[in-house]
């Protein structure tokens, strides 16, 4: 089963309803790491074997420069702010329901899948 690593601009409703689910999801502020640049989120996630969600477009670019440049993390799953809280929920519950961590290694995927 996947553990998420909650990027602090995500709405709280998203990670209430997960820990609802009973899905393992850990936020950066619980974690103490508010205000900490993507770049360490990226390394704090990893080393916690935790795929990161965001809805911060910025983020992306951190991803996609460990994709060129062959740096290994965890994974990443955006949506759009844009993106239902409803459709964050189901999406991401069925990620963590039905794959593995190694599933998204190295990967960048957007919600709706």
């Amino acid at each position: 089963m996947v553990a998420l690593y909650m990027d602090e601009c995500v709405h709280g409703a998203i990670t209430r309803g997960l820990l609802r689910r009973r899905i393992d999801a850990l936020t950066v502020q619980e974690d103490g790491r508010a205000e900490t640049p993507d770049a360490e989120i990226m390394d704090r996630a990893t080393d916690l074997g935790r795929l990161v969600f965001t809805n911060d477009p910025d983020f992306l670019e951190e991803a996609h420069s460990r994709q060129r440049r062959g740096v290994p993390f965890t994974g990443v799953l955006f949506a759009h702010q844009l993106t239902s809280i409803g459709v964050c929920v189901r999406e991401l519950a069925l990620v963590c329901a039905g794959s593995e961590p190694k599933d998204w290694a190295n990967r960048v995927q957007h919600i709706p899948i």
